[in-house]
């Protein structure tokens, strides 16, 4: 069976498939190709003939409706994920891509692989290194782990944090409130754009913060990595974010906090939403993952808001609120309570 073919019938979401969504499915050329590949599957058990649908009387003839046997069709990727695991380092967690797409597997083998022998013959790294050194050493490919998804299989099989790696983005950029460093609490908020940044800055001392952020857009995401050896003070730390509430910037927030975990500055959000909307940014796509995520901080009323203007092409830029309305809602709000209620 081809690859393909078998990731498709089991991402199909029913247990039962009719005939006519298998040919979509399969987009064959010709009835004769179609019903070669449907019978070799029926004939292998992987499609199972729901008997009450009865057949079609062509020739060759093939079922209106089979049932998809998912068991068998993962039976062999499974049992050679399990040859894998008794032949890998035993260091590599081979559970998560028991649960993946073959596909994942297949790309990611050939770096385990080499993974293993860099296991084998060096066992773990006693130094820290930049990542693209490590990514050199482990697989011979220096943008391994920064550009081509390197740093996701580490992570994946459990690596990550036994290889030593420190990220090379660019240094996170942040204004520190000396006052609150002996704290036992440290809360830091993160700013989209440049210009709220400079509007929120005269106030930062007169908050419980410890430090404002700059995030610069999307290179937040690669740059908070940088925060515990740039910010390496000890305590309990929480984050908030505060960016355009358009489809660019909820994606921002979405991706950096399957990072870092991270609020939404809600108090910023709900005067945005009490001010009147622009228009103009037609070319934007919100995740639907990251819209859902990001509604669940606020009240069904304002989430309606939100959902209303997006349908209706609109959004709130962070400038809407003048610096002296930023200030005056940094310095008081009580910020624990949001953190509370998280």
């Amino acid at each position: 069976m081809l690859p393909k073919l078998r990731e498709k019938l089991l991402s199909y979401q029913r247990k039962t498939i009719t005939l006519s969504e298998l040919e979509k499915l399969m987009a064959p050329r010709t009835y004769d190709t179609f019903a070669e590949h449907v019978l070799e599957l029926e004939d292998g058990n992987y499609l199972q003939m729901v008997k009450s649908k009865g057949r079609n009387g062509k020739a060759p003839s093939l079922a209106y409706q089979y049932r998809i046997n998912k068991h068998l069709l993962q039976q062999k990727y499974h049992q050679e994920l399990q040859r894998y695991r008794l032949k890998l380092h035993n260091a590599i967690h081979m559970d998560k891509y028991f649960r993946l797409p073959e596909r994942v597997w297949k790309e990611d083998l050939p770096y385990l692989e080499k993974i293993h022998h860099y296991l084998e013959t060096k066992g773990f790294p006693e130094e820290n290194a930049p990542a693209p050194e490590r990514s050199y050493e482990l697989v011979g490919d220096e943008k391994w782990i920064t550009d081509h998804g390197g740093a996701e299989v580490l992570e994946r099989v459990h690596l990550w944090d036994k290889m030593k790696i420190f990220p090379v983005s660019d240094p996170l950029m942040f204004a520190i409130n000396p006052a609150q460093i002996q704290e036992k609490r440290h809360l830091h908020l993160i700013i989209e754009n440049k210009t709220t940044y400079h509007g929120l800055l005269p106030a930062l001392t007169k908050t419980p913060f410890s430090t404002l952020i700059y995030g610069s857009g999307n290179k937040i995401v690669k740059s908070i990595e940088n925060f515990p050896t740039q910010f390496p003070v000890f305590g309990d730390h929480r984050f908030f974010y505060f960016g355009d509430l358009d489809a660019a910037g909820i994606n921002i927030w979405h991706s950096l906090n399957q990072k870092q975990k991270v609020l939404p500055a809600y108090p910023f959000y709900h005067a945005c939403l009490a001010k009147e909307e622009a228009y103009g940014k037609t070319n934007q796509r919100i995740q639907k993952e990251a819209l859902d995520a990001f509604l669940t901080n606020f009240p069904a009323e304002e989430q309606n808001h939100i959902l209303s203007l997006f349908e209706n092409g609109a959004y709130y830029p962070q400038e809407v609120l003048k610096s002296a309305e930023l200030q005056r809602i940094w310095e008081e709000t009580q910020w624990n309570f949001w953190i509370s209620k998280n």
